[in-house]
């Protein structure tokens, strides 16, 4: 079969005629609990593996080969290929991670029961994002049913971890899971997406000198630098709101100066997300003692979620802001003998930038095909991180889109269905464009 339009078409009558398949999948992965455990330890939540024993299960029966293998413990990442040219491999990527539900008599529906009604499919992970998942899989199983023999190597990389920062992904990336192209089906409400700024978690450590907070008038108020003075105090705390309001200048700037034509002006934010201030320095990197306001304190960690835009270089980003601090130190004596140190790696988490041209032709054929179905989708930048990322990071042409709902890391989380099968027929078409047909 190489006319690829012909494929199209029997694949898009076999995805009307069984399209009650990528719902039932749904249904399936979103009763199996996998909460990431880094954020609610519990055996009968935290089953990654067990999406992973279902997802195999059906792969492994349209004839991939998997690659399984443990990020961490008992939280596997899975891996099935299709063999074909590299020129046109393509990766189908989504997360089996889900966030905790929160508070449970916040839920209206059972919060791992896959319920349906009016037209969505509730449940934690309904959209965010085992629908996309089962998208994939689903729009590669058409087409295996369908007979359609593809020209590049298909890959299904199912991975952990990415709501605590993408480290599945980038484990995959690391051990060179990589193809031509990549589509990562997050919720997208139908938009194609080829562009995410970048992000670094970052900590800045700020320094004064330890002291009793009865003598802080010797460090606050003129005194004679007589013989035998006691040592003044330098409050850690003070600096650190000096810093912030020099930083939440410097954030204009860089918002008022850097512009992407795709995400919203502005996007390039810097957030002081956690600030722990106390006396002493501890060998993880925080203060030791938290609770005495009798000590002037000599240490303020400051934790940034600290983005940037799809076209900015990562490593100007850097020099940028490590220019700022030390100008920052410049202008203060202390802080001149004692500079604001700056971590960038102090977590491993980063996202590179992603920002794919907008006429890859994986792109335009989910356009094309997305307005055949219907509405005309937007072509956007993405205002989050995903781990399509961590794949453009490696050099792969990366692009998310996926179906509609709503919830997500909130209450009655759902899917729309009518929106998860319109994109399943979207993916299997784009596959089909791409990877070519013999």
């Amino acid at each position: 079969m190489a006319d690829k339009e012909t494929a199209i078409e029997k694949v898009w009558k076999l995805l009307d005629e069984e399209a009650d398949y990528v719902v039932k999948l749904t249904q399936d992965i979103v009763r199996i609990p996998s909460v990431n455990p880094r954020f609610v330890t519990d055996a009968e939540q935290n089953r990654e593996a067990a999406v992973q024993d279902r997802l195999q299960q059906e792969t492994e029966a349209l004839g991939f080969k998997s690659d399984r293998w443990e990020v961490f413990p008992d939280r596997p990442n899975l891996v099935a290929d299709l063999p074909g040219d590299e020129d046109k491999s393509l990766i189908l990527c989504g997360h089996v991670d889900v966030v905790p539900i929160g508070e449970r008599s916040e839920w209206t529906v059972e919060p791992f029961g896959g319920q349906i009604a009016d037209g969505k499919l509730y449940g934690r992970g309904a959209v965010d994002m085992k629908s996309g998942v089962a998208a994939c899989i689903a729009a590669a199983r058409a087409l295996n049913k369908a007979g359609v023999d593809l020209q590049g190597r298909l890959s299904i990389h199912t991975v952990v971890d990415e709501e605590a920062g993408g480290f599945g992904a980038m484990d995959a990336v690391a051990k060179g899971k990589l193809a031509k192209a990549a589509i990562v089906a997050e919720p997208t409400w139908g938009d194609v997406i080829p562009s995410e700024g970048g992000l670094f978690w970052t900590r800045v450590t700020i320094k004064g000198r330890q002291g009793h907070a009865g003598l802080r008038f010797n460090e606050v108020w003129p005194q004679r630098d007589l013989p035998g003075r006691t040592l003044p105090g330098v409050n850690a705390v003070e600096l650190s709101t000096r810093f912030l309001a020099a930083l939440r200048e410097f954030e204009s700037i860089r918002c008022r100066t850097s512009y992407h034509p795709l995400v919203p002006p502005g996007l390039n934010t810097i957030n002081p997300g956690v600030i722990r201030g106390g006396a002493g320095l501890g060998e993880d990197g925080l203060p030791i003692i938290l609770t005495n306001p009798a000590i002037i304190p000599d240490v303020v960690v400051i934790d940034l979620d600290y983005k940037f835009l799809p076209n900015e270089d990562p490593a100007e980003v850097k020099k940028e802001f490590e220019s700022f601090v030390h100008h920052f130190c410049q202008q203060d004596r202390w802080l001149r003998e004692h500079p604001i140190t700056v971590d960038w790696d102090y977590s491993g988490l980063y996202f590179p930038p992603m920002d794919t041209d907008a006429n890859h032709p994986v792109i335009q054929s989910l356009v094309t095909h997305k307005t055949r179905l219907g509405k005309a989708p937007v072509i956007k930048g993405f205002e989050a991180v995903t781990d399509a990322a961590h794949y453009a990071g490696a050099g792969v042409a990366s692009v998310i889109f996926g179906p509609s709902g709503d919830g997500f890391h909130g209450y009655d989380e759902y899917v729309d269905i009518a929106s998860l099968q319109e994109a399943t027929k979207t993916i299997a078409a784009a596959i089909i464009d791409w990877c070519d047909v013999r």
